[in-house]
């Protein structure tokens, strides 16, 4: 943001390195108006909630530098955060998922949406997994939350038939690995010590899940029309869980404690019954009421 260079995309930025800015420049008077300027422009190219990532670092870096003394001005200031829109992502259907685990896939995807979905948990938490991470006997995962505070994922025996499959033998390192030996220059933590291959990257994983859900998005289109389309992404296996254990008449607090989200309001956003369920509901109530009377 402050240096006005693009972001690298595609393989580039694997290699790719900050470039260099001197802490004083964000000193000088005109790098307000300019900063708006980028801020504006990198808006209109991405969704909201990057931008307001990426603000909220520089705010925070900015913050820093403010109090070690190395800068007086915060240039920021005036740049709003981009309001978010409305979640509306929709819940796949019981037929959908169904279909999702007959696909042909190898072990390694297999493993990774069952755990997503059975988990209903984030596709980071699960990507930053590692074997020393997972009690198998326990069916749980242990994740390191905001704030450094250790949270626990739960799967069910679907997930855990899979995973003695994926680890093998191995006993520590990644639990989710790419195909290749890691690059040169890949953090050590995310280098496979075993096996000398890399950590799954979330883009990555989402690329593939696309690819993967394309015809399944799409049931009416033809296979020649298949790259033109979208198909789901990760996110969709948690809000699905979600939804179809609130359909199920799943209570809010083990809901809550299911998707570790900080208020009711929040877990709304991705547990939401929908109106088939709700119809069956009421019926079901109905029934019970006038068995009672």
């Amino acid at each position: 943001m402050f240096s006005s260079e693009p972001a690298p995309t595609g393989p580039a930025r694997r290699s790719a390195k900050p470039p260099l800015l001197p802490v004083a420049a964000i000193d000088d008077p005109a790098l307000p108006e300019v900063l708006a300027e980028l801020a504006a422009a990198r808006a209109d190219e991405m969704d909201a909630d990057t931008v307001n990532r990426e603000l909220s670092i520089a705010c925070k870096a900015i913050g820093w530098w403010q109090r070690q003394g190395w800068i007086g001005a915060d240039p920021t200031i005036g740049i709003e955060r981009r309001p978010a829109p409305p979640d509306r992502t929709k819940a796949l259907a019981e037929n959908q998922i169904a279909a999702l685990w007959r696909l042909d896939v190898v072990l390694r995807e297999k493993t990774q949406w069952k755990m997503l979905y059975e988990s209903a948990a984030r596709a980071d938490e699960v990507l930053c997994l590692n074997v020393e991470d997972l009690y198998p006997q326990d069916k749980r995962g242990r994740i390191t939350a905001k704030g450094g505070a250790t949270e626990w994922i739960h799967w069910q025996s679907g997930t855990a038939q899979l995973l003695s499959r994926l680890i093998a033998r191995r006993t520590r390192g990644p639990l989710f690995l790419t195909d290749r030996k890691a690059p040169a220059g890949t953090p050590t933590l995310d280098v496979c010590p075993e096996t000398g291959r890399a950590r799954l990257s979330h883009r990555r994983a989402e690329e593939i899940f696309d690819e993967n859900m394309r015809l399944l998005a799409n049931p009416l289109a033809s296979p020649e029309d298949i790259e033109d389309l979208d198909g789901w992404t990760l996110h969709r296996l948690r809000h699905s869980a979600l939804t179809h254990d609130a359909e199920d008449g799943t209570s809010t607090p083990m809901l809550l404690a299911r998707s570790r989200h900080a208020s009711v309001r929040s877990l709304e956003r991705c547990a939401r019954p929908g109106v088939d369920s709700v119809a069956r509901h009421v019926t079901e109530r109905d029934s019970a009421a006038r068995r009672r009377t």
